[in-house]
């Protein structure tokens, strides 16, 4: 399926979107794709093109955190990260709420993310505000979380993929994470693979079958 994309501005932050040929009076699914840390949307776009969905949006936003050179990240790291893990979280809802403005007739919202941007998925899944219907997570992780009063969201289904041998995000915490989520009531499902911190062909056809079923 051909999809079109097209660079916009939600609050002053660049969007890429890719939309199919489909038929606009019938709701849409749209997918939001996370990049990882320091990083670009157009770096996930290469990666989000090669999945096969049907009557999806594509939405690939670009990070908050300038991380110098033209890459972005969802949120910094230090002692501070409590707070700009919570100043990601009403950056996601403005864009989130920009998106439902912007297409109007949706069927489902998800979000899908690598690395920090997996972690990204996974966050918003927990403390958001707006329903998510599933979460495709390879190489993610939990940060340190801000405290809130946020009522604990509805159960989300949750694919959290992560390696053997990754030496950036390592397994026991990948693992560690996707048990928070499970404690948290969401439904996990999980799969290590032999991989580095890398998002390949293989996790692409795993988070599509997660997607499409």
């Amino acid at each position: 399926m051909t999809i079109q994309y097209q660079n916009v501005l939600w609050n002053n932050k660049k969007i890429i979107i890719g939309e199919p040929a489909t038929d606009k009076t019938e709701p849409v699914n749209l997918l939001i794709g996370f990049h990882g840390a320091e990083s670009t949307a157009e770096n996930m776009l290469v990666q989000g093109n090669r999945l096969k969905l049907e009557n999806t949006i594509l939405i690939f936003p670009e990070g908050p955190v300038d991380a110098g050179e033209g890459r972005w990240s969802w949120w910094k790291d230090g002692p501070n990260q409590q707070k700009s893990v919570e100043a990601f979280l009403v950056f996601a809802d403005e864009m989130i709420q920009s998106a439902h403005n912007h297409f109007g007739n949706i069927s489902t919202l998800s979000l899908w993310g690598f690395s920090q941007g997996g972690a990204a998925s996974l966050v918003y899944a927990l403390l958001g505000s707006q329903k998510i219907f599933k979460v495709a997570s390879v190489c993610g992780f939990l940060p340190e979380l801000p405290s809130t009063n946020i009522d604990q969201a509805p159960p989300t289904q949750i694919l959290g993929v992560y390696g053997q041998n990754d030496d950036v995000v390592p397994s026991f915490l990948a693992d560690y994470a996707l048990e928070e989520m499970k404690n948290k009531g969401h439904q996990v499902q999980v799969k290590e693979t032999s991989q580095s911190h890398e998002l390949n062909s293989e996790n692409l056809l795993d988070v599509c079958a997660f997607l499409n079923s």
